[in-house]
C-alpha cells in the first residue's frame, strides 16, 4: 500500500505531461474525491495514511485513461451540474459552467414571473430541465433530443433526482415534428454551434470524445438552431413568454440580429468570463 501524499504527488506528476499544473491538480481532486471519498483538506489531513488496494487499483485504471486525453468526467462517468451528480457517457456533452449560467437566468426570472411550462431544445444528458425542476418544483418541464442514447442517460438522471421530466425523442429541425409539441412559457436551449471548421483548433479530449452532433454544424448554416427556434416561437412561445439561448462566443450578435429581424424584442447577456453568450428574446408587443 502507498500513502495518500505519495499517490496523490504522482498523479499530479503524471497528468503534468499532457495538462498545466493547475488543471492536473484540479483532476486529481476530482477523482480523489470521487473514488476515495477524499476532498482537498482530508488529503492534507491524513496525507501519511495508506490507501487500500482496491481503491489504488482503482485510482490506477483512472489515470490510465486519464492520459489518453480523456475527459475525467467521462472516466467517472459522472459530472456536477448546479450542485447536482448526473451521468454522463460519450452520447451526451460535459455540462459546462456557463450552461450554468443559463439555467440560473432561467430559474432567476421563473421565480420573478409566472411560469408553467418550459421546454429545453437539444437537453443531452439533462441538466438544464433536471437544474429546473429541482428549482421550481412547480413547473411543468419538457425536453427533446435527437438522439435515442442521449434521452436514456437524461431519464435516468431525471430518475435518479426524482424528477419528472417529459423526455422526447424529436429531430427538432424537421418543423413537422413541431405538432407535437404545445406552446410554453419558457424556450431554453443550448444547441450545437461550433461551425465545423473550428474542429482542428480545439481541444484534443473535447474533439475525441464529446458527442460531434452536440457540438457542430456546418460552416455555411452555423446558425441552423437558432433560426428554427426563433421559427418555433413564432407559434409555440406563449404570448408572455421567454427564450433563452445560450451561443457561440463569436456569433451572439448574430443571433441576436436574427431573432430581432423576425420580430422578437432581445437583449444579450455576458458569461463570468465578460463574453458575449446568451440571448434572451421576448415577442415584441
Amino acid at each position: 500500500m502507498m500513502s495518500v501524499k505519495n499517490v496523490y504527488d504522482g498523479y499530479i506528476s503524471s497528468l503534468k505531461a499532457i495538462y498545466s499544473i493547475s488543471e492536473a491538480a484540479a483532476i486529481t481532486d476530482i477523482v480523489f474525491e470521487s473514488i476515495a471519498g477524499m476532498n482537498r483538506s482530508a488529503i492534507v489531513r491524513d496525507s501519511q495514511k495508506e490507501l487500500p488496494e482496491n481503491i489504488l487499483n482503482k485510482l490506477h485504471a483512472c489515470l490510465e485513461e486519464l492520459l489518453l486525453h480523456k475527459p475525467v468526467q467521462y472516466v467517472l462517468g459522472e459530472a456536477w451540474f448546479l450542485n447536482l451528480k448526473l451521468k454522463v457517457t460519450s452520447a451526451v456533452l460535459i455540462p459546462r459552467p456557463e450552461t450554468e449560467e443559463l439555467a440560473l437566468e432561467v430559474i432567476k426570472y421563473c421565480k420573478d414571473n409566472h411560469v408553467n411550462t418550459v421546454i429545453d431544445i437539444g437537453t443531452g444528458s439533462g441538466c438544464i430541465p433536471i437544474a429546473l425542476k429541482k428549482n421550481l418544483p412547480s413547473i411543468t418541464v419538457s425536453a427533446i433530443d435527437i438522439s435515442g442514447d442521449a434521452l436514456k442517460v437524461a431519464t435516468e438522471n431525471s430518475e435518479t433526482h426524482h424528477t419528472e421530466i417529459t423526455f422526447t425523442s424529436i429531430d427538432f429541425l424537421e418543423e413537422k415534428t413541431w405538432n407535437e409539441l404545445n406552446q410554453f412559457d419558457i424556450i431554453v436551449s443550448n444547441p450545437p454551434y461550433i461551425p465545423i471548421g473550428e474542429k482542428n483548433a480545439m481541444d484534443k479530449n473535447v474533439i475525441a470524445y464529446e458527442p460531434h452532433t452536440a457540438l457542430f454544424v456546418a460552416n455555411d448554416t452555423a446558425l441552423i438552431f437558432y433560426e428554427k427556434i426563433a421559427l418555433f416561437g413564432k407559434k409555440h412561445l406563449a404570448g408572455n413568454g421567454k427564450i433563452f439561448l445560450e451561443t457561440h462566443k463569436d456569433y451572439t450578435e448574430q443571433v441576436a440580429n436574427h431573432f430581432t429581424k423576425n420580430g422578437y424584442h432581445v437583449i444579450v447577456l455576458k458569461d463570468m468570463f465578460g463574453k458575449n453568450r446568451f440571448v434572451t428574446a421576448t415577442h415584441s408587443q
